[in-house]
């Protein structure tokens, strides 16, 4: 298992060195979020001070790019971190597709499948110099004169990772790509029942097998020296997980335990405008389920026996920050490796 880290900065001026830390701390990869900024150029920024840290997308929103544009952004990262970018995707959701971009919302898992198809159509234009000749339901690219074309890079491979929680997206992952990105608000329950087997029958389907698809993950590690230390993180993560359950998409994380009613108060609550109440629907029972709780020191044995099997790359969700205890975070990479 690879442990993994996010870009917590937003200013470019900062991500060099968060970059150049973490990668001496001895982290395998830097995930930027598309949230409050965009996230492929501070990758570009982390990948000109790095020469071991992978570099990628945990995720970018795919239908809000053309495609087009999706490769030549993939092609120039891949190119100038030498080899060390991974593209991930995600869908977002309905609502922010429509009200926040003003894209139009169709058939999200096709409309996905076939962008990835039109990548790797794009990139193997570019790569090998065949015609550019994609024709599907959702997309079409059919010119790329020679002028446009970046051409060859040392690592045309771009690792493609999707994201989802539905059956349909896990299966794409086993079926097409390279990694598939666990939601952070899951179970090892829901990973083994629900993720891992629709990975598996798409990677049959497709004449590959699971261990072709890289799974990552973000977990809850609810981490502190102290009981205030620790109390104050479970109510952090509290808060945090009420807001994802509150999403019906993500409803089946709950009904794989018996709580899928516990969605449907917790999205009432949130079109009441009621957040404050939400953290009080997440019991302490769920809580187990979902996070991890220990010790900086006991953590990375923690995750191990929770995950092994299960994830190939895991990340902490309250990652390392600039500032922090750094002699903490190192100690903590020293031993997950270890």
């Amino acid at each position: 298992m690879h442990l993994d880290t996010i870009l917590t900065v937003s200013a470019f001026k900062d991500v060099a060195q968060l970059a150049r830390t973490v990668e001496d701390m001895g982290f395998d990869a830097l995930w930027s979020l598309e949230n409050r900024h965009e996230p492929f150029m501070p990758l570009a920024v982390a990948a000109s001070v790095t020469d071991k840290l992978y570099l990628g997308t945990s995720i970018a929103l795919a239908f809000v790019r053309s495609p087009m544009n999706l490769a030549y952004t993939a092609w120039d990262l891949q190119a100038g971190s030498n080899g060390r970018f991974i593209l991930g995707l995600g869908t977002q959701v309905k609502g922010h597709n429509e009200r926040r971009y003003n894209v139009k919302w169709e058939s999200p898992g096709p409309k996905l499948r076939e962008l990835v198809q039109a990548l790797r159509a794009i990139w193997d234009c570019w790569q090998n110099g065949t015609k550019l000749d994609f024709n599907g339901k959702f997309y079409s690219f059919t010119l790329m004169p020679p002028a446009f074309s970046p051409g060859k890079i040392a690592h045309p491979h771009v690792p493609i990772y999707v994201a989802g929680v539905n059956p349909y997206m896990c299966r794409l992952a086993g079926e097409l790509a390279d990694g598939f990105h666990v939601h952070p608000f899951h179970s090892t329950t829901y990973l083994r029942n629900a993720v891992l087997p629709q990975i598996g029958e798409g990677a049959r389907k497709a004449g590959r097998s699971r261990t072709d698809v890289v799974v990552t993950s973000s977990v809850f590690a609810i981490m502190g020296e102290s009981k205030k230390e620790i109390d104050e993180a479970r109510e952090e993560a509290r808060r945090q997980i009420a807001f994802y359950a509150s999403t019906r998409t993500y409803k089946p994380v709950l009904d794989a335990h018996g709580w899928g009613d516990v969605c449907l108060r917790l999205h009432e609550k949130t079109v009441k405008g009621d957040w404050a109440g939400m953290p009080q629907e997440i019991s302490d029972a769920m809580m187990a389920e979902y996070t991890i709780t220990g010790s900086p020191q006991e953590m990375p044995k923690l995750i191990n026996e929770r995950y092994n099997g299960l994830l190939d790359r895991v990340a902490f969700y309250y990652p390392y920050h600039p500032g922090q205890d750094e002699k903490r975070w190192r100690k903590i990479v020293e031993t997950f490796r270890s």
